[in-house]
């Protein structure tokens, strides 16, 4: 199985581990230190958030500046609409922003959540027969 790992420079350590955690994640206190924290959002996936400094040392590419330059997204899916909207509000609540408007395409919906830092994490559910068969599957039963 391949497990996914997700490195983030963030400019204040614990300020990003309350905001994850505020959005349910756990912190793996064995890969966390004072210049990474593991953050958890399953068995197979993690963010590792680092210090700039830190996260500095893994490339020789100059680290941007999340809020104003745009890397990745990271889009990870919910279980349903309701899913989205309450990860949304928990983010929003911890501070974090909605950069843009929600994103209704009928088989999908998603809702994008910047962290503190400007990393922009997409928040989506799409219709099981959707992820199946495509979108004209689905747009096939709505007629």
């Amino acid at each position: 199985m391949t497990k996914i790992f997700v490195n983030l420079p963030t400019t204040d350590l614990d300020r990003s581990k309350a905001f994850y955690e505020a959005l349910g994640c756990e912190i793996n206190p064995l890969f966390t230190d004072e210049n990474a924290a593991c953050v958890v959002w399953s068995e197979d996936v993690f963010f590792m958030v680092l210090t700039r400094e830190y996260f500095g040392t893994f490339t020789d590419k100059t680290v941007v500046d999340a809020k104003a330059a745009a890397q990745v997204l990271v889009a990870l899916s919910r279980d349903s609409r309701d899913d989205v909207d309450d990860v949304l509000a928990k983010g929003l609540a911890a501070g974090g922003s909605e950069p843009r408007e929600p994103q209704d395409l009928g088989f999908m919906y998603s809702r994008d959540l910047e962290d503190p830092d400007g990393n922009v994490l997409e928040f989506l559910y799409m219709d099981p027969a959707a992820a199946e068969q495509g979108p004209e599957a689905f747009l096939g039963d709505q007629n």
